[in-house]
């Protein structure tokens, strides 16, 4: 019997190691020809079949990265926020369907007794989001002085409303700072305390957490943009305030403690298998947007799957996760060189090479 195992065993590793091999190749010439900087992690039903690393993590002192390497991953926080929120709805402490002032009645922009949490996780509260309108406001809200949150929620989140909520899709950062908002009014806790003590300590994730500007986190990467011709001269981007994209963008981690993370979601160890259904359900009128996620149908070639998604970027740091539902298959993607449409054509060819289209 073990001697049959065994070989069972060692055909399955001569079938995969092809296949890693192939987006290995893949990923070299992307680094070649555009100078890809970061990590690639592919893994089949939690097991990696794929880790890589090329490139410097820090060019002022030219460090590589390694396994030790904490990446930002700016909106990949927001999967963790509606984590959170989906483990409040499972133990009955959060209507989805109830407006923000039942949990937040401090709040006092229009959408506080119109929009819903619903509405916050699918980015489709109806709020003006002047934070983002214009890059003035960009930098005022983000890159040139350090806000108190209920000062943030105030100066920026509080406008009035330009659609009807759940109607119109307007991705944003202020719904999902909102929620986290929302998350500390019910735990009594800071944002960081709860993220801590549901999600991070439960799975081990040593290497994830919420940054503060002022933070000393050792291995954490540096951010590099290219200019536009050349994608091999590269530059830092401004500074920002961190701990001002909040419970939206703020946090940092690995490809491996984001593997614990996808894993911990997609086999129903953070919350139960009903809860994960409601979760990755996505709403077609708003741009097929899932709570947490993207989610909708794809096609590499002959092979069809669920693409369930999720992106993050900001200051020359990028992030793409990929969790193909029906096949057990995640793809996490972290660069500290190129932008996120990059990523997304990239993730689409690694898929591709993975399955030998």
């Amino acid at each position: 019997m073990k001697k049959k195992l065994s070989g069972l065993l060692l055909i399955m590793i001569q079938f995969a190691y092809p296949q890693a091999q192939k987006v290995e190749q893949a990923i070299d010439s992307f680094v070649k020809k555009d100078n890809f900087n970061g990590s690639v992690l592919l893994a089949k039903n939690g097991k990696i079949e794929l880790l890589t690393y090329k490139g410097l993590s820090n060019r002022h002192y030219n460090v590589p990265f390694s396994d030790e390497t904490r990446f930002h991953i700016f909106s990949l926080t927001k999967t963790f926020t509606a984590v959170l929120i989906m483990q409040l709805y499972e133990r009955g402490k959060i209507d989805l369907d109830a407006p923000i002032s039942k949990y937040y009645p401090e709040y006092k922009g229009e959408a506080a007794h119109k929009a819903t949490i619903r509405n916050l996780l699918t980015y489709s509260s109806g709020r003006y989001n002047k934070d983002i309108s214009s890059p003035e406001l960009i930098h005022q809200a983000y890159d040139n002085t350090i806000w108190d949150l209920d000062d943030f929620i105030t100066t920026f989140l509080s406008e009035k409303l330009i659609d009807q909520p759940g109607t119109k899709f307007s991705y944003n950062n202020g719904d999902f700072i909102l929620l986290g908002k929302i998350i500390e009014k019910i735990y009594n806790k800071s944002f960081e305390e709860v993220l801590k003590e549901q999600i991070l300590h439960p799975l081990n994730m040593q290497n994830t957490g919420f940054l503060h500007h002022n933070d000393i986190i050792k291995n954490i990467d540096d951010g590099y943009s290219a200019y536009e011709n050349d994608a091999f001269a590269l530059h830092t981007p401004t500074n920002t305030y961190i701990d001002n994209f909040y419970s939206a963008g703020a946090m940092y981690s690995t490809p491996k403690d984001l593997l614990a993370f996808d894993q911990a979601i997609f086999n129903h160890t953070l919350f139960n298998k009903k809860t994960l259904e409601i979760m990755l359900t996505a709403d077609k009128k708003l741009e097929d947007t899932a709570l947490g996620f993207w989610v909708y149908p794809k096609k590499f070639g002959s092979v069809n799957t669920i693409f369930v998604e999720r992106q993050g970027e900001g200051y020359g740091h990028s992030a793409n996760w990929v969790h193909l539902a029906d096949k057990g298959i995640t793809l996490i993607i972290l660069s500290n060189t190129k932008d996120i449409h990059y990523l997304n054509t990239m993730r689409e060819k690694l898929i591709m090479a993975y399955y030998g289209q």
